[in-house]
């Protein structure tokens, strides 16, 4: 990790890193000012929820009411990894976090870098796309993400081109995000498919 990199992130900063997906545009989710720059930076006023990469699985229960459903064995199969699970959030995360909607989109990357930056943030970091709205944010080169941001993020943290890939399947090249499901108590709803696809889920949880 460069020097300067995690002091920057705890005092407001915006940097864009690593993950085992795309890139994802990184700040603090508790500081107002850096959810600010970061709806900025994406082009996009507040409402629609923005997701978290945890350091860990074990800081779900710091950010969700509790786990519904079929949660815990999800997290158990698919954490590390592409798949994020939206949850029941607590009351005291930000509005610009859950877009008003009473929920929060977790994932544990894997990825060590990203894990690293989440705790240093104090367990979580935002973990939306690195790309402006309407740009699919898959980048072949640092100064593609340069000419994106510029003079708009602290950091740049590249390391070539984003993997897209969990291990589960080599996805399309449309499909390259994460995963994303709603867990409710009775069901598991798609709400985006990437990196594993659906049926890999329901399988595994066809497996009583």
């Amino acid at each position: 990790m460069p020097p300067g990199v995690i002091e920057s992130l705890r005092a407001g900063g915006m940097l864009i890193y690593p993950t085992d997906t795309l890139y994802g545009l990184g700040v603090d989710p508790y500081s107002e000012e850096a959810l600010d720059r970061l709806l900025s930076a994406k082009g996009r006023e507040g409402g629609k929820p923005i997701p978290l990469l945890l350091d860990e699985p074990a800081r779900v229960s710091s950010l969700t009411r509790h786990l519904p459903g079929d949660a815990s064995r999800l997290i158990e199969r698919f954490w590390p990894g592409a798949l994020t699970l939206v949850l029941p959030a607590l009351q005291d995360l930000p509005g610009a976090i859950t877009g008003g909607t009473g929920t929060v989109g977790l994932r544990v990357p894997d990825h060590p870098v990203s894990r690293t930056l989440a705790k240093a943030a104090g367990g979580a970091i935002t973990g939306t796309s690195a790309n402006r709205r309407g740009n699919p944010g898959i980048w072949n080169t640092a100064e593609e993400i340069v000419n994106e941001f510029t003079g708009e993020v602290d950091w740049i943290l590249w390391e070539g081109p984003a993997p897209a890939s969990s291990g589960e399947s080599t996805p399309p090249p449309s499909l390259p995000g994460s995963t994303v499901v709603l867990v409710e108590e009775e069901k598991v709803l798609l709400l985006r498919e990437g990196v594993i696809p659906f049926r890999t889920i329901t399988d595994f949880l066809g497996k009583r």
